[in-house]
């Protein structure tokens, strides 16, 4: 009897530590949504109704920033709470690129899935450039239990799309348009197919507004005054998100399930284009820069958070958080623990989110690098004070952003000491980064991840451990 019991006690001392009690987290992902282009965030003229309700039913986050200027590298560290240079993943990745997000990586649904969740990702993928290929890590390889996926965006466009894979098996051609439809594979998946006596995670990550769009006649029926087509479309696709959006939040509600869950809503990066031209007529709500760019357009975001009987709504919070910040901070969330095994860059802000006074201390400043950017190839963050700098670091910027959040004025020659400090710290962490990461960025193309001079193929170096 003895013996039986403490077998007993040995098999559930090894079960995961989550169960039914434990809040569900989601996370939402718009494609190229800039700071500018929501209602609750400024826009006079795009409708999202179902996001501004949402920023009144938690915290809308005023600093919230992307971890890159483009979508593979924001991806990358909001998966793994590591920048990306240092995760591998340091620019977008075109499809038979090299680059992948490696399975040495510890990503945020393969922790929650060793701890009892239950996982589903929805939407575009951009994780590898051998999509549903064995030689390259899949959705499934990183903590998904179902997923439906594409490598990039939505093809050929988000109307009617037929380049989705759900589970290894390509889907086909799909009726309707990208963001409901991911939003439907969710819904089917938490109603159907996900095992409820399980906690769970649900990645859904929309193409809109991510060129090229398309987007449903209702929607576009909403924007008459508009004389401009290609305006129309833009602001319309993003209603389409938004539509998405609280559909989601309504099944949540009628499936009883809105208190127990925490939901996260931001997008990978800036906004495409000029803002007048096509394609490209997203919002950067006035600030300097667009996707691609190290200024503040290119990497600050929408944020909203809601956790009903958690945190409290209504609230704006005005302190800077970044796309690797939601690793430690969802798996606090989950009761799980974060991982100490090698550098994250990201810090759990549920403390703050809980209590916005509550001060965040970050042992790595807040880093951005894209060498495909088209000014500034790098930029790092404390406090208010933001430096850029080119590739080789010979020349820089220094900004503070609490007067001068448009980055209009350069301080560095008015600020030296500042600036010197500043500088080196730059210079050390960026150095600290390259030492641990790939040296993908050294030999390959950064405009897309393939070795320097070749076209796109089907065949890519494995390089996944």
């Amino acid at each position: 009897m003895f013996h039986r019991a403490f077998v007993l006690l040995a098999l559930l001392a090894a079960e995961p530590a989550a169960s039914a009690a434990s809040p569900n987290v989601i996370l939402f992902l718009a494609d190229d949504l800039g700071y500018g282009d929501l209602g609750c965030f400024g826009h006079p003229t795009i409708q999202t109704p179902n996001l501004d309700a949402f920023a009144k039913e938690g915290i809308r986050l005023t600093q919230c920033y992307a971890a890159s200027a483009v979508c593979s590298p924001s991806r990358s560290a909001i998966l793994t709470g590591r920048t990306p240079h240092r995760n591998g993943v340091y620019t977008w990745i075109a499809e038979g690129a090299e680059v992948h997000l490696r399975t040495t990586e510890t990503t945020l649904p393969a922790i929650l899935k060793k701890e009892g969740y239950t996982t589903c990702h929805t939407g575009k993928w951009h994780l590898n450039g051998l999509f549903n290929n064995p030689a390259q890590p899949q959705p499934s390889d990183h903590g998904y239990d179902w997923w439906m996926a594409t490598q990039n965006n939505a093809g050929p466009s988000h109307e009617n799309p037929s380049n989705f894979v759900r589970n290894g098996i390509p889907v086909g051609p799909l009726q309707g348009y990208s963001a409901p439809l991911v939003v439907e594979e969710a819904l089917t998946w938490l109603k159907e197919k996900r095992d409820p006596a399980k906690p769970f995670f649900l990645a859904v990550w929309t193409h809109e507004p991510h060129y090229p769009i398309k987007s449903d006649p209702k929607f576009k029926a909403l924007y008459p005054e508009l004389t401009d087509d290609v305006e129309r479309e833009h602001h319309a696709n993003v209603t389409q998100m938004d539509h998405a959006f609280g559909t989601l939040m309504r099944t949540l509600a009628e499936m009883k399930l809105s208190d127990d869950t925490f939901v996260f809503f931001t997008s990978d990066n800036g906004p495409e284009g000029d803002g007048i031209k096509s394609p490209g007529r997203g919002s950067n709500g006035g600030l300097r820069g667009r996707k691609r760019d190290m200024h503040e357009g290119g990497i600050r975001v929408p944020g909203m958070v809601r956790w009903p009987g958690k945190i409290t709504p209504g609230q704006t919070l005005d302190k800077p958080v970044i796309g690797s910040d939601l690793f430690p901070t969802m798996l606090s969330v989950a009761g799980a623990k974060v991982p100490t095994n090698h550098v994250l860059d990201g810090v759990n802000i549920l403390p703050m989110l809980l209590n916005i006074e509550t001060p965040i201390e970050r042992p790595q400043p807040l880093f951005w690098r894209l060498e495909m950017a088209p000014n500034a190839k790098m930029a790092m963050r404390t406090d208010s004070w933001k430096i850029l700098a080119n590739s080789d670091l010979t020349q820089f910027e220094l900004y503070d952003l609490k007067k001068d959040p448009k980055e209009t004025t350069d301080l560095k020659e008015t600020e030296p000491a500042r600036f010197a400090v500043m500088r080196q710290r730059l210079i050390e962490h960026n150095a600290a980064i390259n030492a641990e990461g790939p040296d993908w960025w050294q030999r390959l193309d950064a405009s897309g991840g393939r070795p320097k001079g070749a076209a796109v193929g089907p065949k890519a170096r494995k390089e996944s451990h």
